[in-house]
């Protein structure tokens, strides 16, 4: 029998349409926060704002300056509009970089937060935070950036452009995929990563049909959410430390890499990995489980290679270097040469194989 540990995340679900304006407030209350600052994306402010005003009076002010990787001037000024508003808690509302910049500013004031995700990104599940200073991402794991509550809302999913909901959702899938060989799962985590996947990969060709899906934009969330707490318990692996290294370093668009680099990563893991790439393949009902990742992303119009991303072929040996130098768990050794096989067959968009 396999020894292991788990600890359940101390935090509340509520899976609602239309949530983001009738339970944001209600969870507020639960938890007596009576000023907070609602943080978002540029690209997310409209949304953000109709939460801000279903707060009414408990809202603060509205920050729509979140950035993709949480830029370190981006976090500073964040900070200090909290600080300057007296808010005692924060909203973040939208994807993983709002999420993100929310989970930062939970780490250095202490106050707690509340996620409403817009994407499947996954990340309100997790204790990982990050941040990014001269041009490297460095992240860490601290129980204090956990949200208090999470409301996820399939109406606010509704306007999530096509592309981004695949992509996302391939996101959310690579977050199931690590924690099914990571050296600290354990059943109930195995069981959320392989029905996370399997609802993930489920939900995102009928959301690509008819975006308007409601039914459909709700399983994709559910994947998301066990997807998230999966990562959210375990370690993460060479899948994970290859794209924050090819975003934090060379600026490539999160969920765009994660579902290019994916395929290769799992190729790579496969063989040191058969339970992990067993349960995958019952998830998608596929025996080659990178290659049925790589050809559904294409079907439904995601990128396939680290060039469409704008990397260079030149940066390839360079992010080789740096993912092989950091010391981090995986089923299967990490070498230079390796890590350089799998990113040139995910930079010219091959069909992923062990060998690479």
């Amino acid at each position: 029998m396999r020894e292991f540990t788990y600890e359940a995340q101390p935090m509340r679900v509520v899976l609602r349409p239309g949530g983001s304006v009738t339970a944001v407030p209600d969870e507020a209350g639960r938890l007596g926060l009576r000023r907070l600052l609602v943080v978002c994306g540029p690209r997310g402010a409209e949304t953000a704002r109709a939460v801000a005003d279903a707060l009414g009076d408990a809202c603060a002010g509205l920050h729509a300056e979140a950035r993709m990787h949480v830029p370190a001037e981006v976090a500073d000024r964040a900070v200090e509009a909290v600080r300057a508003v007296g808010a005692d808690g924060c909203v973040a509302v939208g994807g993983g970089s709002a999420i993100g910049l929310g989970k930062v500013i939970a780490l250095r004031t202490g106050l707690p937060l509340l996620a409403v995700p817009s994407t499947y990104s996954g990340s309100e599940m997790t204790p990982v935070w990050g941040l990014t200073e001269h041009g490297t991402k460095r992240t860490g794991r601290d129980p204090s950036v956990l949200p208090r509550s999470v409301v996820y809302d399939p109406e606010l999913t509704l306007s999530l452009p096509v592309g981004l909901s695949v992509t996302s959702g391939v996101n959310a899938v690579a977050h199931a995929a690590e924690a099914l060989y990571a050296p600290d799962a354990s059943p109930l985590v195995s069981l959320m990563a392989e029905e996370g996947a399997r609802a993930m990969t489920g939900a995102l060709p009928a959301l690509a049909a008819d975006p308007h899906d409601l039914d459909a934009r709700g399983r994709a969330l559910y994947g998301a959410w066990l997807c998230g707490a999966a990562l959210g318990a375990t370690t993460m692996g060479l899948h994970h430390k290859l794209c924050h290294v090819l975003g934090g370093t060379f600026g490539l668009p999160h969920a765009e890499t994660h579902t290019v680099v994916l395929p290769y990563a799992l190729a790579y893991n496969a063989p040191a990995a058969p339970e992990a790439m067993a349960a995958l393949g019952r998830a998608l009902d596929t025996d080659d489980v990178p290659e049925a990742l790589r050809e559904l992303a294409g079907r439904l119009g995601a990128p396939r290679s680290l060039a469409e991303l704008g990397l260079k072929e030149t940066d390839v040996a360079v992010a080789a270097g740096a993912v092989s130098g950091q010391a981090y768990p995986n089923p299967r050794e990490v070498t230079e040469a390796g890590v350089l096989g799998v990113l040139r067959a995910a930079y010219a968009g091959d069909r992923p194989s062990a060998r690479h």
